[in-house]
């Protein structure tokens, strides 16, 4: 897969996980980085996965690339091994 590159238009997708289960909304985009306000549900066993259990950030938390799949018109979708 090609290097993904966030811009501001990603602002206000769901994030969905390799089910298409909701993870997130993209909170906010800062020099191509998406970042992510969580569902409050999500399990620890993601969070882990994707390096926010120990992140304390109000802005989001950050996605990192190697985590998603893809990137359509309304969504961000992870990689189904997470």
């Amino acid at each position: 897969m090609q290097s993904v590159q966030f811009s501001d238009e990603d602002v206000g997708k769901t994030v969905v996980n390799g089910n298409g289960d909701d993870v997130g909304i993209v909170s906010a985009v800062e020099h191509g980085t998406a970042y992510v306000d969580p569902e409050p549900g999500i399990t620890t066993k993601i969070t882990a996965a994707l390096g926010w259990e120990n992140i304390d950030d109000d802005d989001g938390y950050p996605l990192q690339e190697e985590a998603v799949a893809t990137v359509t018109d309304d969504q961000v979708r992870l990689k189904s091994d997470l």
